[in-house]
């Protein structure tokens, strides 16, 4: 019977975004500074790449 009445209510106050604690952001830093250091080392390890510093110096024989 009151279909056509319009109801006013209160918008829903949006809810903050969540957001990472400082220590847990600390350590994913952390871990991937260390992830990427152990990326680097892997790769020269497997393909054994050691010219890498070396490509425009004039090697002496």
């Amino acid at each position: 019977m009151n279909d056509n009445v319009i109801k006013f209510r209160k918008k829903e106050t949006p809810k903050p975004p969540r957001q990472t604690p400082p220590w847990m952001r600390k350590a994913l830093i952390i871990a991937g500074a260390i992830g990427a250091f152990l990326a680097a080392f892997a790769y020269f390890y497997i393909t054994g790449d050691q010219t890498g510093m070396t490509s425009g110096v004039p090697q002496l024989n």
